[in-house]
C-alpha cells in the first residue's frame, strides 16, 4: 500500500476519523452557507399550510379504503394525493382542514346513521 505524505492514513495503515463538530459549529456552517438558510419568520409566515391527507388518516387510525369510505373520497384519488401523483384543490384543501380539526362532527354530518 502507497501512503502519500499528507495523508489522513496513519503509519498504522488505518484511516483517522474525523472530528466530531460541536453544535455551535454545525450552526454557524450551516448559517454561513447562503444557499441553505434557515427560514425566517416571515418566510414561516408567508407559507401556507397545506393539510396532508396522509398524516391527517394516520392520525385517525383508519386505512385509505376506510378513511375514503368514511369522507366520500374516491379511494384513487386519495392515493394520489397520498402519493403525491395529484393535489387537493382548493376546495379540498378546506374539507381536509375541517376533517383535522373536527373528524368526528365530519362523520357525524356525512353519515347520520353510523353515528
Amino acid at each position: 500500500m502507497t501512503v502519500r505524505k499528507g495523508s489522513p492514513v496513519a503509519s498504522s495503515g488505518t484511516a483517522s476519523l474525523p472530528r466530531p463538530m460541536t453544535p455551535e459549529a454545525v450552526e454557524r456552517a450551516a448559517r454561513a452557507d447562503r444557499d441553505a438558510l434557515p427560514l425566517t419568520d416571515a418566510d414561516l409566515r408567508r407559507m401556507r399550510r397545506t393539510p396532508q391527507a396522509k398524516i391527517i388518516r394516520r392520525a385517525l387510525d383508519l386505512t385509505q379504503e376506510e378513511f375514503a369510505a368514511r369522507y366520500r373520497i374516491p379511494l384513487g384519488t386519495l392515493r394520489d394525493w397520498e402519493q403525491g401523483r395529484a393535489e387537493p384543490d382548493q376546495p379540498t384543501r378546506a374539507y381536509l382542514t375541517l376533517i383535522a380539526r373536527d373528524p368526528d362532527r365530519v362523520n357525524r354530518v356525512l353519515n347520520p346513521k353510523a353515528s
